[in-house]
């Protein structure tokens, strides 16, 4: 086993002294552009890697921004990762990503064990949080961005779209668009929030007209094509003359289409279909099916400058809270 390399083995092949290597290595303190090239490739050069922990008992702070998501395998969440990402390159912050798999409990652990880290900034999805999760958050002074949700009472920072109204104006544009027999599609996990406020919205728009969901179909777990189908094989199984179905996702709306392209019913002449997300998978399908688009990578990218902007102090409060359009596109099957 090699001896691990140590700041003086990079201080003495840099031919700077101790001090000088560790700052130019966090960061912090002047260097001419020459100084901090030779510390920088002697540090590469011996395979050295700066001991973060250590700089955060003087600093009060590492180079990471702590980013929570309720799952990395869905392709909304992949799409807002690579927002924040992109929104932090240019900082030298570096994301490091937590998972609470929908549960706030799994949250709170997460925010502890992030916090822990003493980083830049955090960047959360969503508004919910447990009481002890808002008090860390509340207290953890470092910027704190809330996303994807504008619906409810942020921290600090917050990027994201009216999950209410979105779903109260597709069912302004179902109805218009002629549809009355509609069934609705979606998750019953009680803590995807931002699907529930959806449907409250939606459920509001049908209200005002007279209508109301005819027939319903809950999944648990993470939405899919399988489920998709597998759900609306069900649903126009009970209720056939359904002519509309809302599905609280892009990827099990895709599942709805392959199920009534396999089965000859026509869409949209027969059941018109509509999701939310705006994926860029629903380009390649036979027929487009109609979704709203939340622009997440632009999402997570504004909200991780803005994090980077508040780390500098240079954030107004007027500027911390950005609310974005969410644009329907009623694509073919609407």
């Amino acid at each position: 086993m090699h001896n691990k390399p140590t700041l003086k083995d990079v201080a003495k092949l840099a031919r700077v002294s101790e001090m000088t290597a560790s700052r130019v290595l966090r960061g912090i303190g002047e260097a001419s552009d020459h100084t901090k090239e030779r510390v920088l490739n002697a540090a590469k050069t011996v395979g050295y890697v700066p001991n973060r922990i250590a700089g955060a008992l003087s600093s009060r702070s590492v180079n990471l921004v702590g980013v929570v998501v309720p799952s990395i395998s869905s392709f909304v969440f992949s799409e807002v990762l690579t927002g924040i990402s992109a929104g932090l390159k240019p900082s030298g912050l570096q994301p490091i990503f937590g998972i609470t798999d929908y549960d706030q409990e799994t949250e709170e652990t997460v925010i502890r064990e992030m916090l822990s880290w003493r980083p830049s900034g955090l960047i959360l999805v969503g508004l919910e949080h447990t009481e002890a999760s808002r008090k860390m958050l509340q207290n953890a002074a470092i910027p704190v961005a809330e996303i994807m949700d504008t619906d409810g009472d942020p921290i600090d920072i917050n990027v994201g779209i009216s999950h209410h109204e979105t779903g109260y104006q597709m069912a302004k544009t179902i109805i218009a668009r002629g549809y009355r027999k509609i069934g609705y599609i979606g998750t019953k996990a009680k803590q995807d929030f931002r699907a529930e406020k959806r449907l409250a919205g939606f459920t509001e728009g049908l209200a005002e007209a007279g209508l109301s969901v005819l027939a319903s179909e809950r999944f648990s777990g993470g939405s899919s094509v399988l489920t998709g189908r597998e759900l609306t094989a069900r649903l126009l199984g009970r209720v056939p003359d359904l002519d509309c179905i809302y599905y609280s996702s892009d990827m099990t709306s895709v599942g709805g289409l392959m199920h009534c392209l396999a089965n000859g019913i026509k869409v949209p002449e027969k059941v018109a279909l509509a999701g939310f997300s705006g994926l860029d998978l629903l380009q390649g399908l036979p027929l487009k099916v109609a979704t709203t688009n939340a622009s997440r990578f632009e999402m997570g990218k504004l909200a991780a400058g803005l994090v980077v902007s508040a780390k500098k102090g240079s954030l107004a409060p007027k500027d911390r809270i950005v609310k974005l359009e969410a644009k329907i596109d009623i694509g073919e099957t609407l």
